[in-house]
């Protein structure tokens, strides 16, 4: 089933809708709160909020991809979840790792003139990823938006470890300075 068919699902109320869902995405949605939160049992609540938010959500919502609004939502449920216990992993957790990497190539959060800047950036990112080279741009995604170990990465790409790291730091460099460019760093 398709996600054009799921969505006509869920906007008919269907709870196979839930179900096709999870048939098609469950495993994709526990490694990226797996690999936020660490732990097998979160991450299952996780992606059951992400359900029932995607449920709550359509209707009214209509989303392009069913695939890319879940995995939103799932991100969010995971981030909340990390932030709910206070986890003190800096350092040890994926997510955190991640963000570590990321913190010199994007402006901070908590600076009220760059939270007005939010979308701009959004739509930046957004050109930035698009002018990549797809490997590179595979690989980004995969450490970044998944939440993947360089290892992982490495293993979905048929890259080597070595590779995907040169392929990560360059990229962070050409984010960083294009975001400097765009005068959103």
């Amino acid at each position: 089933m398709n996600d054009a068919e799921m969505i006509r699902l869920y906007q008919q109320r269907d709870e196979q809708a839930l179900t096709e869902t999870k048939k098609r995405y469950e495993a994709l949605c526990m490694t990226v709160a797996y690999n936020i939160l660490g732990n097998r049992e979160d991450a299952e609540e996780c992606v059951n909020d992400a359900l029932m938010r995607l449920w709550q959500a359509i209707p009214p919502a209509e989303p392009v991809s069913l695939g890319a609004y879940l995995l939103t939502a799932v991100r969010n449920a995971a981030r909340d979840r990390l932030t709910y216990q206070k986890a003190q992993r800096r350092g040890s957790g994926l997510l955190a790792e991640s963000i570590e990497e990321l913190s010199d190539c994007l402006p901070s959060a908590d600076h009220p003139d760059r939270m007005i800047e939010s979308i701009a950036l959004r739509d930046a990112l957004n050109r930035f990823l698009s002018a990549l080279k797809p490997t590179a741009r595979m690989i980004f995604l995969r450490r970044y938006w998944l939440c993947l170990s360089v290892k992982e990465v490495a293993a979905e790409t048929g890259c080597s470890v070595s590779r995907v790291n040169m392929s990560l730091l360059r990229t962070r460099k050409k984010l960083k300075d294009f975001l400097e460019k765009e005068e959103l760093l």
